[in-house]
């Protein structure tokens, strides 16, 4: 009898290690899918990584007015005495005088830097070219004050630099922005034309 209840003591310790051995086993995967579930798979994670770093680099290549045939870039001397400056906004999708445009616009050291700033167009140039002028949240010196608005989501005061006029394809804005009033557009382009000279 203590030989037979020895030996099923024994078989049932035996059993009991297989079934610990096979449950172990079966937990450790798991219990690195439980801490894994507490964020993406290493993968996704690494794929969403690699996305979010890219997307930044595509957005600055592509961003309307950088590159190619519509790029932004700095009217000649002769190109801004022949503008004549208008008022004439109007909803329809294009750029007109009047209106605040975003578009990239190069840095005065013109080594292929920018940024996307607003710009308000004072001139039509042709069909699909029209002129402008950089607003900016900063008063430089000679910038000439033309109010708030939508272009800025802070609501910030806003200021023109007369002393560069831009050349704005139609297809190199990025997107159409705001009427500005008659009575702020006046001002700021009277100011323009005194800078260079631009007969009404």
């Amino acid at each position: 009898m203590a030989g037979g209840a020895s030996g099923r003591g024994l078989l049932r310790g035996i059993a009991r290690a297989v079934a610990d051995a096979l449950i172990g086993s079966q937990r450790r995967p798991g219990s690195d899918r439980g801490r894994g579930s507490r964020g993406r798979p290493a993968t996704l994670r690494a794929a969403r990584r690699g996305s979010d770093a890219a997307s930044p680099a595509l957005g600055l290549e592509d961003s309307p007015g950088r590159n190619g045939a519509d790029a932004t870039r700095d009217l000649t001397p002769h190109e801004i005495g022949a503008l004549r400056p208008s008022y004439e906004p109007h909803p329809d999708g294009d750029p007109d005088p009047g209106e605040v445009v975003w578009t990239w616009v190069p840095y005065v050291e013109n080594d292929g830097r920018g940024k996307d700033r607003p710009v308000l167009i004072i001139a039509r140039i042709d069909g699909d070219t029209t002129a402008g002028c950089y607003l900016s949240t900063k008063a430089h010196r000679d910038f000439v004050s033309v109010g708030t608005g939508g272009w800025d989501s802070q609501g910030r005061e806003s200021f023109l630099s007369p002393e560069r006029v831009l050349r704005i394809t139609d297809s190199g804005m990025r997107r159409e922005g705001h009427v500005l009033p008659r009575e702020r557009f006046a001002p700021a382009v009277q100011a323009v034309m005194r800078r260079h000279g631009i007969r009404g």
